[in-house]
């Protein structure tokens, strides 16, 4: 038998950056459309009915028009677009069409941009549309970030084959771990079994197979649901990262500080451990309020397909990991609030008993005045 051929797929390159604390969609919309004029949109999944699977706040989509990049040596057309997530996401992606090619050459089409534009690649094109999208949209974004937080994450796609040919048959008739895992050299039979381990089908022609920053989609109704799910998940583990990073940042600060005050005067440190415990107190509300939005931002109901890939996705990625980071961080700044809280009303109402004993011997001393 001949070798399974492509018909008709693309290999697409995520690159996400943290842009702000928060994005007005509608805002960022409308700037759009008045300035760039391109195409948008907000998204809902495609062929799956909201009551099913929905986005809390559903992306703005941006269509940004066509790059061309250097891939494996020759110059490359890719459609570029954006999704914007309104708890500060944006989800840049390089779509890179795949028509006609046999397999070998299809899994070697995305290493090839991988190597391109993947994360160890220095490459401008991400630079440029970032700053292009920026340079639009400002208005929009409610205290941009300075940090440089990035995921990347690479999905093949299939839409047609050359011939009838339902997920079982493919695992069988091709080699996925090249795909999969980037490699050249032959894998272990325990590698390999890892790479193909997260592998999802609904109907017998559809197939997903996940890996932490790789995905193949067989998808012959040509639905885009399993690569916005993914995405969404990769766009939450960015934000998770980027405050878990900034409360790296924030813990040490915090013990200079607090150290600071315990060795100034009484009076002094009860102001500065005021000021301090409002400040953690309004850090933890920022960052808690945060989350819980990232958390919400895919429910997920009634589709159970869509929820496993989703599940598998999210503890792949390691997101449960890094949000367990965030909240030990947070029960350590709660921790310290609480401490400097107490410490704070202590000293005031030390303050308030010496004032009010100076008052009382002061009434005494000028008792005596008198008679």
């Amino acid at each position: 038998m001949s070798e399974v051929r492509v018909r008709k797929g693309q290999v697409v390159a995520l690159r996400l950056f943290d842009l702000a604390y928060e994005i007005d969609l509608p805002r960022a919309q409308a700037l759009w459309s008045e300035r760039d004029q391109g195409a948008t949109a907000r998204s809902r999944l495609s062929a799956t009915p909201p009551k099913a699977v929905s986005f809390g706040v559903p992306p703005l989509a941006l269509d940004l028009g066509a790059v061309e990049v250097e891939v494996g040596g020759a110059a490359r057309s890719a459609a570029a677009s954006v999704r914007l997530y309104d708890f500060g996401i944006a989800a840049l992606s390089l779509r890179f069409p795949a028509q006609d090619l046999d397999w070998a050459t299809f899994a070697r089409l995305a290493n090839q941009v991988d190597m391109a534009i993947g994360p160890n690649a220095a490459t401008p094109v991400w630079t440029a549309l970032l700053t292009r999208l920026r340079g639009v949209i400002a208005e929009a974004l409610e205290r941009p970030s300075r940090g440089a937080t990035q995921e990347d994450f690479l999905i093949a796609s299939v839409e047609t084959l050359d011939r009838p040919m339902d997920a079982a048959a493919l695992l069988k008739e091709v080699d996925m771990v090249p795909l999969l895992s980037g490699e050249e050299r032959p894998l272990s039979e325990g590698a390999r079994r890892e790479l193909l381990r997260q592998s999802f089908s609904y109907y017998p022609d559809d197939l997903a197979v996940l890996t932490w920053d790789r995905a193949f989609i067989l998808e012959p109704r040509g639905d885009t649901d399993v690569a916005e799910v993914l995405e969404m998940a990769n766009a939450q583990l960015l934000e998770l990262r980027t405050y878990d990073e900034m409360l790296d940042e924030e813990l040490p600060r915090m013990r200079r500080m607090v150290d600071q005050t315990r060795r100034e005067t009484r009076l002094l440190a009860s102001r500065r451990h005021g000021r301090l415990a409002r400040d953690l107190h309004a850090l933890v509300a920022e960052v808690t309020e945060l989350a819980e939005r990232v958390d919400n931002a895919l429910q997920v109901t009634e589709d159970v397909h869509l929820a496993r890939i989703y599940a598998a996705a999210i503890e792949m990625l390691r997101v449960p990991a890094v949000s367990a980071a965030v909240d030990r961080k947070l029960a350590i700044i709660r921790d310290t609030y609480t401490a400097l809280h107490a410490d704070a009303s202590g000293a005031r109402a030390e303050i308030l008993e010496l004032a009010i004993v100076v008052m009382i011997a002061f009434e005494i001393v000028m008792s005596f005045v008198r008679h």
